[in-house]
Formats: structure tokens, C-alpha cells, sequence
């Protein structure tokens, strides 16, 4: 039986001097990647993430023709069809020629089974209207709630960022945190999005799955600066990559010690980005989201919101004495982190390199 992932928890909710509090941060995100963010209700209201879920319900319900309507642009917002995306398209292959038949867009040209799952990615949203076609089953009370509770992760995000450069001793403290104020001159890939995996036995094709070797999500790290995530109680399934390559470990919903809080800590990740800034330091880790054994028997709803900073945010090393300690010990790229290699990109030109990578079918055109 895998090992139970051991990912610290952090309360950030006190008032005064939040030093001890950013250093228990970083050295989080140092170790783990993942850090458990305790959630009583101050920065992210329970019913608000109750409500997003049930909008989330809402969508995922709505009739084929509608979600249909707003299939995924190049801008990264819209509907993503079951397998239409592909998390790991190195690994990622078809294992009977029957998975080509359960996707609703053909794979002929693009032999790769894809994730399990649909998707729904929200953009930036102005006077509480969003800017991308929406299915006609969500109210325009239902799109105002979806942008208010994409503000509130925003602001914890945000939150997180100053936390951060405080406990990397940047110079300046807001560094990240400016890094990722936006506005329509500086807009972002800033992304939240609503996740549905159905059960296993409402699979078409069902019989071909391979169920030891099948996931729900292939192994990837995430694309922006950090992801919260949203899970309901009793929807097991992701799974953190150890630092040795091989080994998996589940992440529980409710980390020991939160049973009675009145919502399950928010997830944290380090992405792509903060490990680029950080020469590997912070850590973008690997993740996956599996079917999980015996209780796989009903859907699985999840919540991410990928923070990014304005697309022209160059990703140079950060100022910071530590970051500058860690490259020249060469410690990461002992370890052979990808991230200790430094090639100064900009933040859209990261997001449209994974981008590519994860919808084949949608960038097949532009070749």
C-alpha cells in the first residue's frame, strides 16, 4: 500500500507579524511543493466554495449542445471535452483501439487516450461578467458568484505571494506579488477552473480499460505560479511524484488534525513558474489524479485556480540572497531539476509552451 503523502499545514489567518508564519512557508514549499492552507473561513468563506461547487454540478449537467457551444480557444478558456486534454502526452497512449471510440472529438490524427475528465476554464471577469461565451444553464446571478468566488482566490493568492517574498527575504518583499497585480494593459493566464471526473463503470467502453495502469489525469506540474484546489470530503485520487521519480502517495482531503474544521484545508502548489524564479528552489512537483480503488463508484468534482502573473513578467532570478545561495551550491541541479537551467522566458511564453503540449487537437492547425 502507497505511503500518505506528508504535507505540512499552515494557518495564515493571524493579524500582526506574519514572519514566522512566511519562513513556515517557504520552507513548505522547499521541501514538499504542497502545502496544506487552513481554511476557518477567513479568507475564502466555506459557503463560497460550497456554492462554486454546486455551480460546478450545475455546468457539468448542462445539456452537450450548450458546453458544446464553448469549446476551449486558444485563449485558454471554455469547455474541454472528456480526453480532449492530455496532461502527459508522453505516457498518455492508447492501450485498446476501443478508448479512440469514448472521446467526443476523434483522436485519429492524435493516437493518445487523454484525461479522463471534463473541464470547465473561467477567465478574467469585468462587473461581475465574464469574457467568453457561458452555457445558458448558469443564471446571471449563478456567473456573478462564479466571479466573486474567482476574486477571492485571487486575493489569497495575492496573499500568499507577499508571504512568500517575505520569507525568501526578496528584495523588494512584493516582488511576486507585484509580478501578478494585473490589469486590461497587462493581462494574465490567470485561470479558474471547474473539474469533473466521472465513475469509472459510466465509462464507455469500459471493458478496455485497464484499471492498475488507467488515471483520471496524467502526471504533469502545474503551469503557473501556484494552484489552490478544492476538494469534497470522500473524493480521493490525487497523488504527489516523490522526489526519487517512481514512488506515489496519495493526498488525503482532510490532512490529520483538520477533522473538525468546518471545511477541508485549501491545497496548495508550487507551478512552473515560482520553481523558474527560484532556480528550482521552491518546488514544482508532479502530480497525477488516479481512480481510487473502491470508491470510484461516484463522480469526483475538483476546483484549481491557476494563478499566473501578467503574461509579460519575465521569469529571471528572483532577487534574493537564499535563491542566490541555492545556485551556487548547484543543488538542484544535482538532483537534475529542470528548473536550476536558466532560460529566461516570459510568463505567456511558458503558458503557451505547455499549452501546445496538453491540446494537441486544438494547436494541430498552427503547426
Amino acid at each position: 500500500m502507497a505511503k500518505i503523502a506528508s504535507i505540512p499545514v499552515i494557518d495564515i489567518s493571524g493579524e500582526g507579524d506574519q514572519t514566522q508564519v512566511a519562513k513556515d512557508l517557504v520552507e513548505a514549499a522547499i521541501e514538499h511543493g504542497f502545502i496544506y492552507i487552513k481554511n476557518l473561513g477567513k479568507d475564502i468563506p466555506v459557503e463560497a466554495i460550497e456554492g462554486a461547487f454546486e455551480m460546478s454540478k450545475k455546468l457539468f449537467n448542462a445539456p452537450l449542445s450548450e458546453k458544446r457551444a464553448c469549446t476551449i480557444r486558444h485563449n485558454n478558456r471554455g469547455w474541454s471535452a472528456m480526453q480532449y486534454e492530455t496532461l502527459d502526452p508522453g505516457n498518455q497512449r492508447v492501450s485498446h483501439p476501443l478508448l479512440l471510440l469514448i472521446t467526443v472529438v476523434s483522436l485519429t490524427d492524435n493516437p493518445q487516450t487523454g484525461d479522463l475528465k471534463e473541464a470547465f476554464n473561467f477567465g478574467p471577469f469585468i462587473n461581475s461578467k465574464a469574457q467568453q461565451p457561458l452555457p445558458p444553464t448558469l443564471t446571471g446571478e449563478d456567473e456573478a458568484a462564479i466571479g466573486a468566488f474567482r476574486d477571492l482566490c485571487e486575493k489569497l493568492c495575492l496573499k500568499l505571494t507577499t508571504l512568500l517574498g517575505l520569507g525568501l527575504e526578496v528584495d523588494p518583499p512584493d516582488f511576486f506579488t507585484s509580478a501578478h497585480l494585473t490589469s486590461p494593459d497587462r493581462p494574465s493566464g490567470t485561470i479558474l477552473r471547474f473539474l469533473y471526473y466521472p465513475p469509472h463503470e459510466q465509462l464507455p467502453a469500459r471493458e478496455a480499460v485497464d484499471r492498475a495502469a488507467d488515471v483520471r489525469a496524467g502526471a504533469h506540474s502545474d503551469y503557473g505560479s501556484m494552484t489552490l484546489l478544492f476538494r469534497l470530503r470522500g473524493q480521493a485520487g490525487l497523488e504527489i511524484l516523490g522526489r526519487d521519480g517512481k514512488s506515489w502517495s496519495p493526498v488525503p482531503v482532510v490532512p490529520p488534525g483538520t477533522e473538525e474544521d468546518p471545511g477541508p484545508p485549501v491545497l496548495l502548489n508550487i507551478g512552473d513558474l515560482l520553481a523558474y524564479w527560484t532556480g528550482g528552489l521552491l518546488r514544482s512537483t508532479v502530480h497525477r489524479v488516479v481512480f481510487a480503488g473502491g470508491r470510484d463508484t461516484e463522480p469526483r468534482y475538483s476546483i484549481a485556480f491557476f494563478f499566473h502573473p501578467w503574461g509579460g513578467a519575465e521569469l529571471g532570478v528572483v532577487p534574493s540572497q537564499r535563491v542566490r545561495e541555492f545556485a551556487e551550491r548547484g543543488d538542484a541541479k544535482a538532483e537534475g531539476n529542470p528548473y536550476a537551467e536558466r532560460k529566461v522566458l516570459t510568463a505567456d511564453e511558458h503558458l503557451q509552451m505547455r499549452l501546445r503540449a496538453s491540446y494537441a487537437q486544438l494547436y494541430k492547425d498552427k503547426a
